[in-house]
């Protein structure tokens, strides 16, 4: 990319009222993790902050793996307020784009591309509310402080883990974060929701070994290593881990039920009681999806090696599990469940990686938040969630900062979000992202007050 462009690039994208050519941008770097090389990126981040005249800092465990931190400075009424982003994306190996992915064109009033939702949308929304508050002086009770981070995507060592490992000292005093994920907006009986993550489920991966007698592929091998496989793979399928209603998903459950009709209030209260959940969750259908994960710890087989010549049947083959646990639960619990509930007691199973989290959430700036949701859209419902996936606020948590996953985004009925995330024909609408930007700016504004 020539100085010429690039100059001309961050010159259109100083116009923060246009948030979506931030985005156009960003999606055009290719920060698939791994590799993530998210320099170039990170670098054209930074050159926007500069141009506009804030000082950034950049830290790195490696010099392609860059984090940038950038403070406007606040009358100090209030401790510091965190927004952070991850820049890395996931690949698209063997997925059938309509579009190109790393082409951030804009189609159907929709951006497209990897990462418009995951997570580079949020990032152009709190750099384009970052930009505005500095461009326009606003008023300031605490710093502000933007961190946009590298590998995500791969467990966040190089990322947010590092940063708050070895530079903690710039988020001293902070209580507070906004992240992904969360925000966007949820149909339930002609409701409107707009969960707010408060709190996550742990990433808790393990490796399931399986051992059997070797031999000679010709040769017939009832009950070796294969068929122990396919048992445990249907066994995985099949399995309903024991339902736990914790803080977080009831928070979640009681905030929505509120807010619904009698059958409906009676059906979310019913998750909450283990004897009905089941039930209730195949009543609900494709809506029972989304409160699943977040009543059980959940175990999904994602790896298999095993054997290396097609005339010799494997000794051992290994599973790796992408096990994630709700707040509260150990690894030990998870495996004692699996064992209990589906895995013969033969597998043997290993904690590979295991990130805790808190088990409660602190909800103190969650008002705050849900008043600037209001005010955007008569229609709100703000909710607590509890995000069945992991983000980069399990690493912020160890510093005593409570995130709020909070990208607001009204979405159109028929665009079903998590089934975007991680897929092909990712994309976000541009009013989206601009209603996305002016939730962020005001919360900017009044935070503290």
């Amino acid at each position: 990319m020539s100085d010429a462009i690039q100059d001309n690039l961050i010159q259109e994208s100083l116009i923060y009222e246009s948030p979506e050519k931030i985005l156009q941008q960003l999606i055009r770097f290719n920060t698939t993790n791994p590799p993530g090389n998210e320099a170039a990126c990170v670098q054209y981040i930074q050159e926007l902050l500069h141009r506009a005249g804030i000082e950034t800092t950049i830290v790195a465990e490696v010099a392609d793996r860059p984090n940038l931190i950038a403070r406007l400075k606040g009358r100090g009424d209030a401790p510091p307020l965190l927004m952070y982003g991850h820049v890395d994306v996931v690949g698209i190996e063997k997925q059938a784009w309509s579009r190109d992915p790393f082409g951030g064109e804009i189609h159907d009033g929709c951006v497209w591309g990897r990462g418009s939702l995951d997570m580079k949308g949020g990032v152009a929304m709190m750099l384009a509310a970052f930009l505005r508050a500095h461009a326009e002086r606003a008023e300031l009770q605490g710093d502000i402080i933007l961190a946009i981070v590298c590998d995500e995507e791969a467990g966040g060592d190089r990322g947010a883990s590092y940063l708050t490992d070895h530079h903690a000292h710039h988020f001293e005093g902070v209580q507070y974060a906004i992240g992904e994920f969360g925000g966007f907006s949820l149909q339930v009986s002609d409701r409107k929701f707009y969960p707010i993550m408060v709190a996550e489920k742990q990433i808790c991966w393990l490796r399931a070994t399986l051992r059997g007698e070797g031999g000679h592929g010709s040769l017939g091998h009832n009950g070796g290593c294969m068929a122990q496989l396919g048992d445990l793979l249907q066994a995985l399928n099949a399995v309903k881990l024991p339902v736990h209603a914790t803080p977080a998903a009831t928070y979640m459950i009681e905030s929505m039920a509120a807010a619904l009709p009698t059958l409906p209030r009676f059906l979310l209260r019913g998750l909450l009681r283990p004897r009905l959940s089941n039930m209730i969750l195949k009543l609900m259908g494709d809506k029972g999806k989304l409160f699943q994960p977040l009543l059980r710890n959940t175990v999904s087989a994602t790896i298999v090696r095993g054997g290396e010549k097609i005339n010799v049947h494997p000794s051992e083959i290994t599973v790796d599990l992408d096990g994630r646990l709700l707040p509260g639960f150990t690894p030990a619990q998870l495996i004692d469940e699996l064992h209990e509930r589906s895995v013969h007691r033969s597998v043997t199973l290993e904690v590979v990686r295991h990130d805790a989290c808190p088990v409660s959430p602190d909800m103190g700036m969650f008002g705050l938040l849900s008043d600037v949701l209001r005010e955007a859209d008569p229609h709100a419902v703000p909710v607590p969630m509890l995000l069945p996936g992991g983000t980069d606020a399990r690493h912020f948590a160890r510093l005593g900062i409570q995130t709020y996953g909070f990208l607001p985004m009204p979405l159109p009925d028929d665009m079903k979000f998590s089934e975007l995330i991680h897929a092909a024909d990712e994309r976000v609408p541009v009013d989206a992202i601009h209603f996305g930007t002016k939730a962020i700016y005001q919360v900017i504004k009044k935070y503290g007050i």
